[in-house]
């Protein structure tokens, strides 16, 4: 490597590097590699990865433009590449630029080919088909878009998941996400001045959820949605009490009805995502175990 490179190269430096570049190929979106790279990266937060994405590279002509690209900024390679010319010629760049490089799904891949014991069967994004489950997620997608910020179906069962909480909770990015995992969601605004639709509280197959967070976090993100509505009197909006008289509201209409409460303040929408799905799967298992202690009960109660 050159005195040049070996200068700008903060993996050659003595102390520690404030950076570092970190380059992910893949034959396909590249959603699977940034999403790895992402829960790695976030492990050292002191150095700061500066991210090259090379997404779709499925001929040695796009990677030569990416094995370019490392030469010029040195880094960790992490590629999803299924051709093994490819594989073979990006490994042999790697290797002369002394700079690691590592498939990440290999791992994974011996573990389902050793317990499994077939031979993998390499496709490239084979985990974007159009397949039913692709379409299932488009379609609680449209469901969600069409039923956001209290408009509410007909038919409450047609949501797998109805999102209650006060403005500013992320119900609206929660229930996008939650679409895109495949989940049917509705979100409603909880203002206490305002009815709330009691049929949320009748007969339905939905999971009902609410949202909350911090008094403190819900003025500021409120405070920063103000600006852009400097035509309008917001005082209330962005009052602190005001708002935590919002949040004792949504805690007694919980408690009332005994739905699951999830603080947003420090989770992301992933997190509160994830939380949901999990909350809604521990009812299901419940009420399974019910179902089954019901049907195994005598019949006509205890004998004398």
């Amino acid at each position: 490597m050159s005195s040049r490179n070996k200068a700008s190269d903060p993996q050659m430096a003595n102390s520690q590097p404030s950076y570092f570049h970190l380059h992910l190929v893949s034959d396909s979106t590249g959603e699977t590699l940034t999403t790895i790279a992402k829960a790695a990266s976030v492990q050292y937060a002191q150095i700061r990865p500066i991210e090259h994405v090379h997404p779709l590279v499925r001929n040695a002509r796009q990677l030569k433009r990416v094995m370019q690209e490392i030469e010029q900024a040195p880094g960790i390679v992490l590629y999803t590449i299924v051709n093994l010319d490819l594989i073979a010629e990006l490994e042999l760049k790697c290797k002369e630029l002394k700079v690691p490089c590592l498939a990440v799904l290999q791992p994974i891949m011996q573990v389902f080919e050793s317990y499994l014991g077939a031979p993998q069967t390499p496709k490239v994004a084979g985990q974007h088909v159009l397949d039913a489950d692709y379409f299932r997620r488009i379609d609680a997608l449209n469901f969600t878009m069409a039923h956001d910020d209290g408009r509410l179906p007909e038919d409450l069962s047609a949501a797998d998941i109805i999102l209650l909480g006060i403005s500013r909770t992320s119900k609206t990015p929660t229930s996008i996400y939650l679409a895109q995992r495949g989940y049917k969601t509705a979100n409603v605004p909880l203002v206490p001045s305002l009815p709330f639709p009691e049929e949320i509280a009748g007969e339905h197959s939905a999971f009902v959820v609410c949202l909350i967070a911090s008094p403190d976090r819900i003025a500021e993100v409120r405070r920063n949605r103000a600006l852009l509505m400097a035509d309008r009197d917001l005082d209330d909006y962005v009052d602190r009490s005001r708002i935590a008289a919002e949040i004792t509201y949504t805690r007694k209409l919980c408690a009332k009805h005994g739905w699951p409460i999830i603080d947003v303040t420090r989770r992301s929408v992933e997190e509160t995502a994830a939380t949901i799905i999990r909350l809604m799967q521990d009812r299901e298992a419940e009420k399974s175990d019910e179902d089954e202690a019901d049907a195994s009960a005598p019949e006509g109660g205890h004998g004398a």
